[in-house]
């Protein structure tokens, strides 16, 4: 295109919606979606000495790594949580580490089974607003139900809250 006084590709940022959400990518106070699945995705999370202990964990997060662990959902085989760091939190990567490290002794030890009781890898989406954690959260505690172990959500034993969270 030799002496074409317009360039052969233009910049042009066009007004969707779906881009709006790029003035949500900083947040002061995130929350966290985590999923977290047994090695070899053995079926060994949900006797009740294994909910305790990960229930345990959760409601002791804030205290040990800095981590507020809101609504969870215990399956057989992965847990689902919602975790939002304090201001000095550990990092997610470190959080995680050091809580799947603390409730690998104890569910392996009070189930019985051998180590690693969880996958080295783990899950984790942001949530930007208070809206896409109740979809979310109405996503997860419908597991049990799609899974076929209960009829109804409020049936299943291994759901609940450790502490409230807020945006």
């Amino acid at each position: 295109m030799a002496g074409s006084a317009t360039p052969p590709y233009t910049w042009h940022m066009p007004d969707r919606e779906h881009l709006r959400r790029l003035s949500n990518v900083w947040i002061r106070n995130p929350i966290y979606y985590v999923t977290a699945c047994a090695a070899k995705r053995r079926r060994i999370l949900v006797t009740p000495e294994a909910a305790a202990i990960l229930t345990e964990s959760w409601q002791a997060a804030r205290n040990k790594h800095g981590w507020a662990v809101g609504r969870y959902v215990i399956m057989p085989d992965h847990v689902h949580f919602f975790a939002q760091p304090e201001h000095d939190a550990k990092t997610l990567s470190s959080f995680m580490r050091d809580w799947k490290k603390w409730t690998t002794r104890a569910v392996a030890t009070a189930s019985n089974v051998e180590p690693p009781v969880w996958q080295a890898e783990f899950f984790d989406h942001v949530l930007r607003t208070p809206g896409s954690y109740d979809e979310k959260w109405a996503c997860v505690r419908e597991n049990p139900v799609r899974a076929g172990l209960v009829g109804q959500a409020a049936d299943w034993p291994f759901a609940g809250e450790s502490e409230l969270l807020d945006f």
